[in-house]
């Protein structure tokens, strides 16, 4: 596991609200008990660590990101770091 998803699974693991000793690319957020909140919260880590900017809306009636699981959100940070290097 390369050091991007190494901080981004560690940054998710620090938000889950359930009593689950590990975190893994295919936990669905859903599962480990991330609400609204803890997501907006976890998308502001993320952009602070890795100084990028995640698209997100928040002005939806049902603000949520368009990440299902732990891999697609390491998945697109590490597109997002990729491209803030070229």
């Amino acid at each position: 596991m390369n050091d991007v998803a190494s901080d981004v699974i560690a940054i998710i693991a620090k938000k889950k609200r359930v009593d689950k000793p590990t975190v893994e690319v295919s936990d669905k957020l859903q599962d480990l008990g991330l609400e609204s909140l803890d997501a907006v919260e976890m998308i502001f880590d993320l952009e602070e660590k890795f100084d990028i900017q995640i698209p997100y809306n928040a002005n939806t009636t049902n603000p949520r990101t368009e990440f299902e699981t732990v891999g697609d959100v390491v998945k697109a940070v590490e597109v997002l770091v990729a491209q803030k290097k070229l």
